[in-house]
Protein backbone atom coordinates (compact mmCIF):
# COMPACT_ATOMS: atom_id res chain seq x y z
CA UNK A 1 0.00 0.00 0.00
CA UNK A 2 1.39 3.35 -1.04
CA UNK A 3 1.34 6.25 1.36
CA UNK A 4 1.09 9.70 -0.36
CA UNK A 5 3.68 12.27 0.67
CA UNK A 6 2.13 15.56 1.78
CA UNK A 7 2.97 18.62 -0.32
CA UNK A 8 3.94 20.59 2.77
CA UNK A 9 6.81 18.21 3.47
CA UNK A 10 8.06 18.59 -0.12
CA UNK A 11 8.04 22.39 0.07
CA UNK A 12 9.73 22.27 3.47
CA UNK A 13 12.50 20.07 2.09
CA UNK A 14 12.97 22.44 -0.85
CA UNK A 15 13.19 25.43 1.51
CA UNK A 16 15.77 23.69 3.69
CA UNK A 17 17.79 22.73 0.62
CA UNK A 18 17.77 26.30 -0.72
CA UNK A 19 18.68 27.74 2.68
CA UNK A 20 21.58 25.29 2.99
CA UNK A 21 22.84 26.17 -0.50
CA UNK A 22 22.57 29.90 0.24
CA UNK A 23 24.45 29.41 3.52
CA UNK A 24 27.24 27.51 1.78
CA UNK A 25 27.57 30.13 -0.98
CA UNK A 26 27.63 32.99 1.54
CA UNK A 27 30.21 31.20 3.68
CA UNK A 28 32.42 30.59 0.65
CA UNK A 29 32.24 34.23 -0.43
CA UNK A 30 33.02 35.50 3.06
CA UNK A 31 35.94 33.10 3.42
CA UNK A 32 37.38 34.25 0.09
CA UNK A 33 37.01 37.88 1.08
CA UNK A 34 38.65 37.20 4.41
CA UNK A 35 41.51 35.46 2.62
CA UNK A 36 41.99 38.47 0.35
CA UNK A 37 41.91 40.83 3.33
CA UNK A 38 44.49 38.70 5.14
CA UNK A 39 46.70 38.82 2.07
CA UNK A 40 46.28 42.61 1.90
CA UNK A 41 47.30 42.92 5.54
CA UNK A 42 50.57 41.21 4.73
CA UNK A 43 51.67 44.34 2.84
CA UNK A 44 53.96 46.66 4.73
CA UNK A 45 51.41 49.43 5.20
CA UNK A 46 52.06 52.40 7.51
CA UNK A 47 50.58 52.31 11.01
CA UNK A 48 47.08 53.59 11.54
CA UNK A 49 43.82 53.04 13.39
CA UNK A 50 41.98 49.79 12.80
CA UNK A 51 39.25 50.32 10.16
CA UNK A 52 35.70 49.09 10.44
CA UNK A 53 34.27 46.67 7.89
CA UNK A 54 32.20 49.04 5.72
CA UNK A 55 32.90 52.63 6.70
CA UNK A 56 36.60 52.20 7.40
CA UNK A 57 37.88 55.08 9.52
CA UNK A 58 35.08 57.50 8.64
CA UNK A 59 33.80 57.23 12.19
CA UNK A 60 36.94 59.04 13.39
CA UNK A 61 36.38 62.14 11.24
CA UNK A 62 34.56 64.89 13.08
CA UNK A 63 33.26 68.27 11.98
CA UNK A 64 36.84 69.40 11.28
CA UNK A 65 38.60 66.48 9.54
CA UNK A 66 41.95 68.27 9.24
CA UNK A 67 42.18 68.61 13.02
CA UNK A 68 41.21 64.98 13.51
CA UNK A 69 43.89 63.84 11.07
CA UNK A 70 46.44 66.05 12.84
CA UNK A 71 45.59 64.43 16.16
CA UNK A 72 45.87 60.96 14.61
CA UNK A 73 49.25 61.81 13.07
CA UNK A 74 50.54 62.83 16.50
CA UNK A 75 49.62 59.33 17.68
CA UNK A 76 50.61 57.17 14.69
CA UNK A 77 53.50 59.15 13.22
CA UNK A 78 54.22 61.35 10.18
CA UNK A 79 53.09 58.61 7.76
CA UNK A 80 49.92 56.71 8.57
CA UNK A 81 47.31 54.72 6.73
CA UNK A 82 43.57 55.35 6.86
CA UNK A 83 40.63 53.79 5.12
CA UNK A 84 37.78 55.99 3.91
CA UNK A 85 34.98 53.57 3.18
CA UNK A 86 36.24 51.24 0.46
CA UNK A 87 39.34 53.26 -0.41
CA UNK A 88 42.71 53.11 1.37
CA UNK A 89 44.59 56.35 1.94
CA UNK A 90 48.08 57.34 3.04
CA UNK A 91 48.40 60.54 5.07
CA UNK A 92 51.66 62.47 5.25
CA UNK A 93 52.22 64.94 8.09
CA UNK A 94 55.87 65.94 7.64
CA UNK A 95 57.80 67.85 5.00
CA UNK A 96 60.21 64.98 4.36
CA UNK A 97 57.49 62.38 3.74
CA UNK A 98 55.44 64.82 1.66
CA UNK A 99 58.48 65.42 -0.56
CA UNK A 100 58.82 61.69 -1.16
CA UNK A 101 55.13 61.33 -2.04
CA UNK A 102 54.75 64.47 -4.16
CA UNK A 103 58.14 64.57 -5.86
CA UNK A 104 59.89 61.20 -5.80
CA UNK A 105 56.77 59.01 -6.12
CA UNK A 106 54.50 61.60 -7.70
CA UNK A 107 53.37 59.39 -10.60
CA UNK A 108 51.89 56.89 -8.14
CA UNK A 109 49.70 59.56 -6.51
CA UNK A 110 48.60 61.65 -9.48
CA UNK A 111 45.27 59.94 -10.17
CA UNK A 112 42.18 61.71 -8.91
CA UNK A 113 39.34 59.88 -7.14
CA UNK A 114 36.02 59.60 -8.96
CA UNK A 115 33.82 61.75 -6.73
CA UNK A 116 30.31 63.04 -7.26
CA UNK A 117 31.39 66.68 -7.44
CA UNK A 118 33.71 65.99 -10.37
CA UNK A 119 30.95 64.11 -12.17
CA UNK A 120 28.12 66.61 -11.81
CA UNK A 121 29.86 70.01 -11.67
CA UNK A 122 33.01 69.52 -13.82
CA UNK A 123 31.47 67.86 -16.88
CA UNK A 124 32.10 64.23 -15.94
CA UNK A 125 35.65 64.64 -14.58
CA UNK A 126 36.90 66.65 -17.58
CA UNK A 127 38.60 69.35 -15.49
CA UNK A 128 42.27 69.21 -14.56
CA UNK A 129 41.44 68.79 -10.88
CA UNK A 130 39.35 65.63 -11.34
CA UNK A 131 40.71 63.93 -14.48
CA UNK A 132 43.06 60.97 -14.25
CA UNK A 133 46.72 61.33 -15.06
CA UNK A 134 47.39 60.77 -18.74
CA UNK A 135 47.82 62.59 -22.08
CA UNK A 136 44.66 64.65 -21.53
CA UNK A 137 45.73 65.77 -18.05
CA UNK A 138 49.25 66.60 -19.26
CA UNK A 139 47.82 68.69 -22.10
CA UNK A 140 45.58 70.58 -19.67
CA UNK A 141 48.47 71.23 -17.31
CA UNK A 142 50.64 72.48 -20.17
CA UNK A 143 47.84 74.78 -21.31
CA UNK A 144 47.44 76.29 -17.85
CA UNK A 145 51.16 76.76 -17.23
CA UNK A 146 52.18 78.11 -20.64
CA UNK A 147 49.12 80.16 -21.61
CA UNK A 148 46.41 80.72 -19.02
CA UNK A 149 48.53 81.19 -15.88
CA UNK A 150 51.87 82.05 -17.43
CA UNK A 151 54.18 84.68 -15.96
CA UNK A 152 53.08 87.14 -18.64
CA UNK A 153 49.40 86.55 -17.87
CA UNK A 154 50.01 87.03 -14.14
CA UNK A 155 51.78 90.34 -14.82
CA UNK A 156 48.91 91.50 -17.04
CA UNK A 157 46.36 90.80 -14.31
CA UNK A 158 48.38 92.40 -11.52
CA UNK A 159 46.39 95.60 -12.00
CA UNK A 160 43.17 93.70 -11.28
CA UNK A 161 44.40 92.46 -7.92
CA UNK A 162 45.70 95.91 -6.93
CA UNK A 163 42.38 97.57 -7.82
CA UNK A 164 40.36 95.06 -5.82
CA UNK A 165 42.58 95.44 -2.75
CA UNK A 166 42.23 99.25 -2.95
CA UNK A 167 38.46 98.86 -3.31
CA UNK A 168 38.40 96.71 -0.18
CA UNK A 169 40.37 99.32 1.75
CA UNK A 170 37.97 102.04 0.59
CA UNK A 171 35.05 99.94 1.81
CA UNK A 172 36.74 99.21 5.11
CA UNK A 173 37.45 102.86 5.95
CA UNK A 174 33.83 104.10 6.25
CA UNK A 175 32.85 100.81 7.90
CA UNK A 176 35.46 101.16 10.61
CA UNK A 177 34.67 104.84 11.10
CA UNK A 178 30.95 104.14 11.49
CA UNK A 179 31.61 101.27 13.88
CA UNK A 180 33.99 103.38 15.94
CA UNK A 181 31.47 106.25 16.09
CA UNK A 182 28.68 103.95 17.24
CA UNK A 183 30.83 102.46 20.00
CA UNK A 184 32.61 105.63 21.11
CA UNK A 185 29.99 106.32 23.78
CA UNK A 186 30.50 102.93 25.44
CA UNK A 187 34.25 102.65 24.97
CA UNK A 188 36.97 105.01 26.05
CA UNK A 189 39.18 104.18 23.06
CA UNK A 190 36.46 104.31 20.41
CA UNK A 191 37.80 101.18 18.71
CA UNK A 192 35.77 98.20 17.57
CA UNK A 193 36.61 94.91 15.83
CA UNK A 194 35.88 94.50 12.13
CA UNK A 195 35.02 91.11 10.63
CA UNK A 196 37.39 90.72 7.67
CA UNK A 197 36.00 87.39 6.45
CA UNK A 198 33.25 88.98 4.36
CA UNK A 199 35.57 91.59 2.84
CA UNK A 200 38.27 89.06 2.00
CA UNK A 201 35.68 86.77 0.43
CA UNK A 202 34.45 89.60 -1.78
CA UNK A 203 38.00 90.44 -2.85
CA UNK A 204 38.68 86.80 -3.73
CA UNK A 205 35.47 86.42 -5.75
CA UNK A 206 36.00 89.70 -7.58
CA UNK A 207 39.60 88.86 -8.49
CA UNK A 208 38.60 85.41 -9.75
CA UNK A 209 35.70 86.88 -11.70
CA UNK A 210 37.76 89.59 -13.40
CA UNK A 211 40.79 87.38 -14.11
CA UNK A 212 38.77 84.49 -15.54
CA UNK A 213 35.64 86.12 -16.98
CA UNK A 214 36.71 89.72 -17.55
CA UNK A 215 33.96 91.25 -15.42
CA UNK A 216 33.10 91.69 -11.77
CA UNK A 217 29.94 89.65 -11.29
CA UNK A 218 29.66 90.00 -7.51
CA UNK A 219 29.80 93.69 -6.62
CA UNK A 220 27.93 96.49 -8.31
CA UNK A 221 30.77 98.97 -7.92
CA UNK A 222 34.23 99.02 -9.38
CA UNK A 223 35.62 98.26 -12.85
CA UNK A 224 33.65 95.86 -14.95
CA UNK A 225 30.26 96.36 -13.35
CA UNK A 226 27.57 93.75 -13.02
CA UNK A 227 26.34 91.53 -15.83
CA UNK A 228 22.97 90.19 -16.91
CA UNK A 229 24.23 86.58 -16.95
CA UNK A 230 23.59 86.23 -13.24
CA UNK A 231 22.70 88.47 -10.37
CA UNK A 232 25.52 89.19 -7.91
CA UNK A 233 23.82 87.01 -5.30
CA UNK A 234 23.41 84.15 -7.80
CA UNK A 235 27.04 84.27 -8.91
CA UNK A 236 28.26 84.32 -5.35
CA UNK A 237 25.94 81.44 -4.46
CA UNK A 238 27.24 79.36 -7.38
CA UNK A 239 30.89 79.87 -6.45
CA UNK A 240 30.26 79.14 -2.77
CA UNK A 241 28.27 76.01 -3.65
CA UNK A 242 31.07 74.73 -5.90
CA UNK A 243 33.63 75.32 -3.15
CA UNK A 244 31.37 73.59 -0.64
CA UNK A 245 30.70 70.48 -2.73
CA UNK A 246 34.40 70.11 -3.55
CA UNK A 247 34.97 69.51 0.15
CA UNK A 248 31.70 67.82 1.13
CA UNK A 249 31.69 64.15 2.11
CA UNK A 250 29.22 62.23 -0.05
CA UNK A 251 28.39 58.66 0.98
CA UNK A 252 28.77 57.29 -2.54
CA UNK A 253 32.28 58.73 -2.83
CA UNK A 254 33.53 56.46 -0.05
CA UNK A 255 31.20 53.47 -0.45
CA UNK A 256 30.44 53.11 -4.19
CA UNK A 257 27.67 50.52 -3.80
CA UNK A 258 25.79 53.11 -1.71
CA UNK A 259 26.04 55.81 -4.38
CA UNK A 260 22.26 55.70 -4.85
CA UNK A 261 21.91 56.86 -1.26
CA UNK A 262 22.00 60.64 -0.85
CA UNK A 263 21.15 61.30 2.83
CA UNK A 264 22.43 64.89 2.83
CA UNK A 265 20.95 65.80 -0.56
CA UNK A 266 24.32 66.78 -2.05
CA UNK A 267 23.68 65.21 -5.47
CA UNK A 268 20.24 66.79 -5.56
CA UNK A 269 21.90 70.18 -5.03
CA UNK A 270 24.70 69.60 -7.52
CA UNK A 271 22.49 68.78 -10.51
CA UNK A 272 20.58 72.11 -10.62
CA UNK A 273 23.82 73.91 -9.75
CA UNK A 274 25.49 72.40 -12.84
CA UNK A 275 22.59 73.46 -15.09
CA UNK A 276 22.64 76.98 -13.68
CA UNK A 277 26.40 77.24 -14.13
CA UNK A 278 26.06 75.95 -17.72
CA UNK A 279 23.67 78.78 -18.59
CA UNK A 280 26.01 81.30 -17.01
CA UNK A 281 29.08 80.01 -18.88
CA UNK A 282 27.18 79.95 -22.18
CA UNK A 283 26.28 83.61 -21.69
CA UNK A 284 29.91 84.51 -20.91
CA UNK A 285 31.16 82.64 -23.99
CA UNK A 286 28.62 84.41 -26.19
CA UNK A 287 29.79 87.78 -24.85
CA UNK A 288 33.43 86.96 -25.60
CA UNK A 289 32.55 85.58 -29.02
CA UNK A 290 30.58 88.71 -29.95
CA UNK A 291 33.45 90.94 -28.85
CA UNK A 292 36.00 88.87 -30.80
CA UNK A 293 33.89 89.01 -33.97
CA UNK A 294 33.28 92.76 -33.53
CA UNK A 295 36.96 93.65 -33.09
CA UNK A 296 38.25 91.20 -35.70
CA UNK A 297 42.02 91.14 -36.10
CA UNK A 298 42.39 93.88 -33.47
CA UNK A 299 41.02 91.57 -30.78
CA UNK A 300 43.22 91.41 -27.67
CA UNK A 301 42.21 88.95 -24.90
CA UNK A 302 41.82 90.51 -21.46
CA UNK A 303 41.03 87.45 -19.36
CA UNK A 304 41.50 83.69 -19.23
CA UNK A 305 38.31 82.91 -21.16
CA UNK A 306 39.31 85.36 -23.90
CA UNK A 307 42.83 83.92 -24.05
CA UNK A 308 41.55 80.37 -24.36
CA UNK A 309 38.96 81.36 -26.98
CA UNK A 310 41.57 83.26 -28.99
CA UNK A 311 44.09 80.40 -28.86
CA UNK A 312 41.44 77.86 -29.81
CA UNK A 313 40.33 79.91 -32.81
CA UNK A 314 43.93 80.45 -33.91
CA UNK A 315 44.68 76.73 -33.70
CA UNK A 316 41.58 75.89 -35.72
CA UNK A 317 42.53 78.40 -38.42
CA UNK A 318 46.15 77.27 -38.58
CA UNK A 319 45.26 73.60 -38.39
CA UNK A 320 42.68 73.60 -41.17
CA UNK A 321 45.17 73.71 -44.09
CA UNK A 322 47.35 71.14 -42.34
CA UNK A 323 44.36 68.88 -41.91
CA UNK A 324 43.55 69.17 -45.61
CA UNK A 325 47.17 68.41 -46.44
CA UNK A 326 47.13 65.38 -44.16
CA UNK A 327 43.93 64.14 -45.76
CA UNK A 328 45.48 64.39 -49.23
CA UNK A 329 48.60 62.57 -48.02
CA UNK A 330 46.54 59.74 -46.55
CA UNK A 331 44.44 59.42 -49.69
CA UNK A 332 47.57 59.28 -51.88
CA UNK A 333 49.08 56.63 -49.61
CA UNK A 334 45.92 54.53 -49.81
CA UNK A 335 45.91 54.83 -53.58
CA UNK A 336 49.57 53.77 -53.84
CA UNK A 337 49.00 50.80 -51.55
CA UNK A 338 45.98 49.65 -53.52
CA UNK A 339 47.99 49.74 -56.77
CA UNK A 340 51.17 48.02 -55.51
CA UNK A 341 50.53 44.72 -53.72
CA UNK A 342 54.20 44.27 -52.70
CA UNK A 343 54.26 47.57 -50.81
CA UNK A 344 50.90 46.74 -49.24
CA UNK A 345 52.19 43.34 -48.04
CA UNK A 346 55.33 44.97 -46.62
CA UNK A 347 53.25 47.53 -44.71
CA UNK A 348 51.04 44.77 -43.29
CA UNK A 349 54.09 42.81 -42.07
CA UNK A 350 55.58 45.97 -40.52
CA UNK A 351 52.32 46.73 -38.74
CA UNK A 352 52.16 43.18 -37.36
CA UNK A 353 55.77 43.46 -36.15
CA UNK A 354 55.17 46.79 -34.40
CA UNK A 355 51.88 45.62 -32.89
CA UNK A 356 53.37 42.40 -31.54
Amino acid sequence: MEVPVPRASSSLATTILLATALFLVTTTILRRRGHRHRQARKHNVPPGPRPWSVIGNLNLLGALPHRTIHELSARYGPLMSLRFGAFPAVVSSSVEVAEVLLRTQDLAYLDRPRMACGKYTVYNYSGMLWSHYGPYWRQLRKLWITELLSARQIRLTERVRAEEVRAMLRDLHPTTMATAASTSSSSSTGRAPVVLKEHLLMVTLNVISRMVLGKKYVGEQGPGGSAAAAAPEEFRWMIEEIFFHNGALHVGDMVPWLSWLDPHGYVGRMKPLAKMFDRFIEHVLREHGDRRRLEGDAFVPRDIVGTQDHNHSAKIKSGYPNRKKNERTVMNAIQQLSEDSAIFHRCIMTAHTVYN
